[in-house]
């Protein structure tokens, strides 16, 4: 209602001075007359200068006659003009200018009743944000979300030899509910083929298994396939997982990036801006959430009312170390060398986990995570590696030259 007020008042305040204007009295040839008494008042100076000047001896007697009898005679003929010319005041009636009021306060109302949006309630910042919440509480569940929404596309388009062997793992697993690191192999490749509920479950099952052990990769891969399989929206349990991803790590890219996702989708884009802009601005090219933030910040920001500007996109080089970081690992110490090659590892391992990448990648991926003494996780990626390459031998015995190299295999 309040809306309604200050806008009638508007038009009422644009519409009374028009009216007025119409209404006021119009003298008809006033513009003339006022050009002929401004004419009188010039011959009138005239006469006074014709006798200023005969008196200081400019002019002679005959010519200052003669000047003030032309000058009398236009001062004569301009003053009949003006006595001769009848005024007359006229205005607008009435009904003229309540017409023109009515036209400019109607012609609004019916402009924004046809452009605008009459119905829409005020939302200032509390109701808005009360409005989000009550999204976000009233959200479907995984279940109910994954019957209304397909899931995502699979990773790549799975082969009969790679669905004959997760089906043999899956069938294997149900005779061993307890088998860490076939459920971990099950819930990379169910995702890989695009069985996202089956791998979320084989999730489920890691969780199960690690108990307190479990790390916030665990909690943010198992959010990852809880999305997936319902086509992109974060369900409440999805959430529940984010959220134990980042109590474990705050800093955890997945969890924050469809911790972003989540708000956007029920009506908080500055929050959802909050969270991507710094994990942007600390993001590396081969991070897997760089390109859908980059796609939607923007948007976001508009939607949060912030002024943003999109910076340019990080340098995409998949490239070895360059020759000054060459340099500098020589003088750096047994330790720190040592931490430096473990961080260009993790960033292959992260490529290759949700970008793929050839067998040789595959390969050194192993064997360098054997050198850093982390065998075990050099045995998992071995064995998501046998099932990924399995119809390829060629790719295969590649893999498996680095597996022999870590000591996996004989």
């Amino acid at each position: 209602m309040t809306f309604w007020i200050i806008a009638i008042s508007i038009a009422v305040l644009c519409a009374v001075p028009l009216a007025l204007a119409m209404r006021k009295p119009r003298v008809a040839g006033q513009q003339a007359d006022d050009t002929r008494e401004i004419e009188m008042k010039v011959y009138r100076d005239q006469l006074k200068e014709v006798d200023r000047d005969e008196a200081r001896g400019v002019l002679s007697a005959e010519d200052a006659n003669r000047a003030r009898t032309e000058v009398s005679r236009r001062l004569l003929e301009a003053d009949k003009a003006q006595t001769g010319k009848t005024s007359s005041n006229s205005k607008a009636p009435i009904w003229g200018a309540a017409g023109l009021g009515i036209a400019v306060i109607g012609g609004a109302l019916w402009l924004y009743n046809d452009l605008g949006a009459p119905a829409y309630e005020d939302l200032p910042l509390s109701r808005r944000i009360a409005l989000a919440d009550e999204s976000r509480a009233s959200r479907p569940s995984q279940a109910e979300i994954e019957t209304q929404r397909p899931s995502s596309p699979p990773i790549q388009e799975p082969d009969e030899r790679l669905l004959s062997l997760v089906a043999q793992l899956r069938e294997a697993l149900e005779n061993r509910p307890d088998d860490l690191q076939g459920h971990i192999l099950l819930a990379r490749n169910e995702a890989v083929i695009g069985n996202y509920k089956r791998a979320y479950e084989a999730q489920q099952n890691v969780l199960r298994i690690k108990g307190p052990a479990a790390t916030a990769d665990d909690y943010a891969d198992l959010a990852d396939m809880m999305i997936l399989a319902a086509g992109g929206f974060v369900s409440p349990e999805a959430e529940d997982a984010l959220t134990k991803a980042l109590q474990r790590d705050p800093q955890n890219g997945t969890a924050i990036y469809y911790s972003g996702l989540m708000f956007a989708q029920t009506g908080r884009p500055d929050m959802t801006f909050k969270l991507w802009q710094p994990l942007l601005s600390s993001s590396t090219a081969q991070d897997p959430w760089v390109r859908p933030i980059r796609a939607q910040i923007e948007a976001v920001a508009q939607a949060a009312g912030i002024r943003y500007t999109l910076p340019p996109a990080p340098t995409n080089s998949l490239s070895g170390p360059s020759e000054e970081d060459i340099a500098a690992a020589a003088d750096m110490s047994p330790e720190d060398r040592q931490e430096m090659i473990r961080g260009m590892v993790e960033g292959l391992s992260a490529r290759l986990a949700n970008n793929g990448g050839t067998a040789e990648e595959w390969s050194r991926l192993i064997s360098s995570l054997a050198m850093l003494g982390d065998t075990d996780r050099a045995r998992d990626i071995w064995n998501e590696a046998q099932v990924i390459f399995s119809a390829n031998p060629e790719d295969l015995a590649v893999v498996r030259a680095g597996a022999a190299q870590a000591g996996l295999v004989e």
